[in-house]
């Protein structure tokens, strides 16, 4: 590494164009092409903002993302701001958000000039340069307060060192530079101010539905609370309804994030109460407090989920999400969740959700269903486990009873997990086939958790088959991990949200009791420590009493292909609908969907494998 002593010196010296007509080509270049790149992204009107999604990528608000993809070209157009002066910055992506086997950018300087090239790193941190240049520098110029970025990058390149870029959350990762650097290779990322942000970049484009006249608002938002110095809380804040507020139809939520708070505020989520509990304690405080109230926990009804880089959500033009007048609790729990790395102290925050609702009901009322696994023991994930699956199921025999002829519409997916889980995937099977995803994330995090609008409505119909997977990663755990309520038991759930509602309300499977015994009684033959099958045992005792090895966790994912499950085709009253729900056989399934294979680009290996060398121009602020 070779150190400067003036990084303000360092980007005065950088070259930039002495000649005049160089200047004004590079100008009409760059003014040529973000003409076509608000043409091609935006339609043939300029629109306010090509630019129309941002997060800020660090809690202190140096780096801030924006960024517009081109469903068309298969390209994303990213434009990073830079605050201050540094000697450059890396950004990019992998699969967890390591930093490790990450995909980057990186823009730095020798001193004399400035460079930026497509780049990854290895699993010491050290950063190479890439045979295969994929990430196309547009722009570099200087603004009042540091610097600015254009680039663009397209959804997949099939270049094995580059981050395949899908549907689901993606994990960013950046690096800040405040030294130069003789080379790209000696940057190593272990001496550098880094971190990460998750985001959902390939955002699904809906068409905006008109407001009703009589549209009214509604913001939840616990009043100026001081966010805690450490790195995860989840902040809980009661509220209620006015007394008599009527039977109203929510049609669109927004994040109302309090300024300067940006990077800290992480997801918001609204829930509304059982209608059972009569009244619910008034409580403002960290959701793990022996504080909280434990009527909170019947606070599980989701009105409203927002995470960062999330927009507005809209419903369908012809449903609303109902809350009020009678059968509905007048109670609402907000809950914020704080990502606070740098562990920054005296922040006060006022952030919240607006609801927007509107008493002209619409056509249809939409509704939430819970697909996936029942919340129970019975299904668990050994430890020192890389990608252990569960899958739960929404037999035909439950959607044949529950549903309409005419069939429900999905719109939105909120995916959910515990601390393990690492992929969720929910697929519409039909007469034995898997006919489409409904929603796949293939890198979830369990800190990143948002309702996304569908790019396709599913329909599904009397006799369809809903399949809910997850997959789970135990490394870091030495007993069984059990399904469960608690943080640290898991869950396997998929929340659609539909139209037109109907009475099921909870569509989800668990493999059969008496079989898991079986199970249990098995292993008792081949272990010399024996598993505990006696009455007064629970479950979670007998798998926390299992000696894991290779044979026993292979007779578990069997047992869990195979075995019977008992079906919980449930009434929003929490009980079944009438039939017989225990012992059933898991649905066949004769035909399975492939992953999509990635489409590479043409003309993709003509971009030289060298860094470019770059000129900073000057913007206008």
């Amino acid at each position: 590494m070779q150190a400067h002593p003036s990084r303000r010196s360092c980007w005065a010296s950088l070259p930039s164009p002495n000649v005049r007509e160089a200047a004004s080509m590079y100008g009409t270049a760059v003014a040529i092409f973000l003409v076509i790149l608000v043409a091609a992204l935006q339609g043939s009107e300029p629109p306010e903002n090509p630019f129309p999604y941002h997060i800020p990528l660090d809690p202190e608000g140096v780096l801030e993302l924006s960024w517009n993809v081109s469903y068309v070209q298969e390209t994303i157009h990213f434009q990073l701001q830079v605050r201050g002066l540094r000697a450059g910055v890396l950004f990019g992506m992998s699969d967890r958000g390591e930093l490790e086997n990450a995909d980057f950018i990186v823009l730095w300087t020798d001193g004399d000039n400035a460079y930026f090239a497509d780049a990854w790193s290895d699993q010491k941190g050290q950063i190479h340069l890439d045979t295969q240049q994929d990430y196309q520098l547009l722009q570099a110029q200087r603004t009042l307060d540091g610097l600015s970025l254009l680039f663009r990058r397209p959804f997949a390149t099939c270049d094995p060192k580059d981050y395949l870029i899908e549907d689901g959350t993606v994990h960013l990762v950046y690096g800040i530079l405040e030294e130069p650097f003789r080379s790209l290779e000696v940057i190593n990322i272990s001496g550098l101010q880094t971190g990460l942000q998750r985001v959902q970049l390939l955002k699904t484009e809906v068409p905006i539905p008109a407001m009703p006249e009589d549209t009214q608002t509604m913001v939840i938002h616990a009043p100026n609370i001081l966010i805690p110095g450490q790195e995860t809380t989840y902040w809980c804040y009661m509220t209620k309804l006015p007394r008599d507020f009527s039977r109203h139809h929510i049609i669109m939520y927004e994040a109302m994030v309090t300024e300067g708070n940006e990077g800290l505020v992480h997801h918001m989520e609204v829930f509304q109460c059982a209608d059972e509990i009569p009244s619910i304690p008034p409580y403002n405080g960290p959701c793990d407090s022996k504080m909280k109230p434990d009527r909170l926990n019947y606070c599980r009804h989701v009105l409203a989920a927002w995470a960062l880089g999330a927009k507005a959500f809209y419903y369908p033009e012809e449903a609303g999400l109902a809350f009020g007048g009678p059968g509905s609790s007048r109670y609402l729990r907000l809950e914020v969740h704080y990502h606070n790395p740098l562990r920054i102290q005296g922040r006060h925050d006022s952030s919240g959700i607006r609801l927007y609702y509107t008493a002209t009901l619409r056509n249809f009322d939409a509704g939430i269903m819970e697909l996936g696994l029942v919340y129970t023991p019975v299904m668990a994930i050994p430890p020192q486990e890389n990608a252990f699956v569960l899958t739960g199921y929404c037999t035909d025999k439950c959607t044949q009873l529950a549903l309409p002829r005419s069939g429900i519409h999905i719109f939105a997916s909120q995916l959910h997990t515990h601390l393990t889980g690492r992929k969720v995937v929910t697929v519409l099977a039909r007469d034995g086939q898997e006919r489409e995803v409904v929603n796949r994330d293939n890198h979830y995090s369990p800190h990143f958790q948002e309702i996304r609008m569908l790019k396709k409505i599913v329909s599904v119909y009397p006799g369809d088959v809903l399949i809910t997977s997850c997959t789970y990663n135990t490394e870091d755990r030495n007993l069984a991990t059990v399904g469960g309520f608690g943080i640290q038991e898991e869950m396997c759930v998929n929340y659609v949200h539909y139209y037109p509602q109907t009475r099921l309300e909870l569509c989800k499977s668990a493999v059969d009791d008496g079989f898991l015994q079986k199970y249990f009684h098995l292993m008792n033959r081949f272990n010399s420590k024996e598993v505990c099958t006696c009455p007064q045992a629970s479950v979670s005792e007998q798998f926390g009493s299992m000696p894991w090895n290779s044979f026993n966790r292979e007779v578990l994912k069997a047992l869990y292909g195979f075995a019977p499950i008992s079906m919980h085709c449930n009434k929003s009253s929490a009980l079944r609908f009438q039939g017989e729900w225990d012992l059933q056989r898991l649905p066949k399934i004769t035909s399975t969907l492939k992953e999509p294979t990635p489409h590479c680009p043409a003309g993709q290996a003509l971009n030289p494998a060298a860094p470019t060398v770059v000129s900073i121009g000057r913007g206008r602020g």
